[in-house]
Formats: C-alpha cells, structure tokens, sequence
C-alpha cells in the first residue's frame, strides 16, 4: 500500500457471508470492469466469503482495479486447527489485506483482544495488511465510555507492534451500534473518533505514522452519506459492508472518495 504526502482514499468491501457463486462472480466482474473506465487515486480492495478468495484474487490481477483482501485469519501459523485458513496461505494466494477483529467476528465467535493481537502478528509476518476493527456499542457511547473502549482495544490489539509493522496497518473505526442497521455516525461523531484515534497513533508512533495511518469508517456508509463522511479530515476512506454488495452503490462510494480526495 502506498503511502505518501498527497494522500489518497481507501475503500474496502466486506462481503461477510452473502452471495452464491454466480452472483461473486458477476459482481467482482462488474465492479472490475467498471473501474477499469476510473483513473483511480482511490485503492480499493474486496474482501469475499473464503470460497471465493481465488475468483476475487484472480480477477484482482487480471484487471487491476482492486486488491483482494480475507475477512478473517487464524491465529495459528498451521497444523490441526479444521476449518481454520492461515496467514501464510492468504499470502500465498495473493490476498493483500485482512480484516481483524470485526464486531461480529467479537461478538458470535467471542475473540478476545490477545486473540486478536495473535492474528494481526500472523498477518504482520506473512507481509498481509490487518485492517483492525474497533468501535464502542450504544450503550458504551451513551455512558460515554466510547474513548476508553476504542483506546484499550487498540492498545491491547495493535500497539504492542514495531514501528515499521505498525506503518502496514490501517485501521477501521466501526461504531457497533451502527453496523447493519441503517445508522449511522453523524460526520462530527466519526471524525471526533477518528482525530482520537490519530492522536493515539501519533503519541505511540510519531507525527508522520499518524498521519500516513489510513482510519477508515465503517458504519452503513453508503453513495448517500460517503461524501460528507470522507470529507472529514481524518477519515481516510471506507469499510463498506451492505453497499459493497451492489456494484453500483459501491462504485458510487469510490466515486465519493475521489471526489474528497481532489478536494483535500
């Protein structure tokens, strides 16, 4: 991932579990060939179910237009762990990013912090980009505690790592509250968090990491609201969950990225 001073977008499509086969395939295609019309500052990645990682990696070098990325890994390098899908073999088929630590992936499947701190190092050594989650729940914003839980699920996830491995990291601001349910964060609300953040990352790892540390928001971001969320200072880009699921919607969001990267 380049990181420069005229500092471009990044929007990441989470799929989670949707779509047979037939419909990754059209839509990764669609999206592909659509962006191939964009000279595009905006990087983008999509990140499918497993099953469809080599249509979307394939596809990803083929065209160009975006990079493939997991939406989870396990925290072990391998052995007799069934079911679970390594580091060191999303490396090996080309994924460029994976997502660490999503809500639901806290929530259903109860992975801690240590687990989480585990998986973002397997990745940091196989040269895969974690896009670490983290977000406060409704009633942890409204007894005003949203600070303290982002701050200690950054500290006890990602701040233990190097400063060259932290400098291959972004990370995804997700107010839990928000994910799936058509709210979402006023543009003062997500850049408040987002400036936090950013001062977390600069008191850790300097004025120049912080600023280079892609934060993107990840709460229904949609064609509706992207351009007033990605206009806000420190909002680098986007984790898009239900709207990377139409070509259109999605496209329409990178289209909102690079609009507000022409005008910061």
């Amino acid at each position: 991932m380049s990181k420069n001073t005229a500092k471009s977008k990044l929007v990441i499509g989470n799929w989670k579990m949707n779509l047979s086969f037939d419909e990754a395939e059209e839509l990764a295609t669609s999206i592909q060939e659509t962006l191939a019309d964009f000279n595009l500052q905006t990087e983008v990645a999509i990140c499918p179910p497993f099953p469809y990682l080599e249509l979307v990696t394939d596809l990803a070098d083929e065209g160009e237009a975006y990079s493939a990325g997991a939406q989870n890994c396990s925290q072990f390098n391998n052995g007799a762990y069934t079911g679970e899908v390594s580091a060191k073999m999303l490396a090996d088929m080309g994924v460029d990013f994976c997502i660490v630590g999503h809500s639901e992936r806290r929530k259903y499947f109860k992975e801690s912090n240590e687990v989480l701190a585990e998986k973002i190092d397997r990745l940091t050594e196989n040269q895969v980009i974690p896009v670490v989650c983290c977000g406060e729940t409704l009633e942890e914003r409204k007894s005003g505690k949203h600070f303290e839980v982002v701050e200690k699920q950054l500290t006890e996830t990602l701040f233990h790592l190097s400063k060259n491995e932290f400098e291959h990291t972004v990370i995804a601001y997700e107010p839990i509250w928000a994910i799936g349910t058509g709210e979402t964060a006023t543009p003062e609300q997500a850049e408040e968090m987002h400036k936090f953040i950013r001062s977390l990352v600069e008191k850790k790892y300097g004025t120049e990491i912080a600023y280079n540390t892609y934060i993107l928001y990840g709460g229904s971001c949609n064609p509706k609201n992207a351009v007033e969320l990605f206009s806000q200072p420190d909002v680098d880009g986007g984790l898009i969950g239900g709207a990377s699921l139409k070509c259109g919607d999605f496209v329409d969001i990178i289209e909102a990225a690079e609009t507000t990267t022409s005008e910061n």
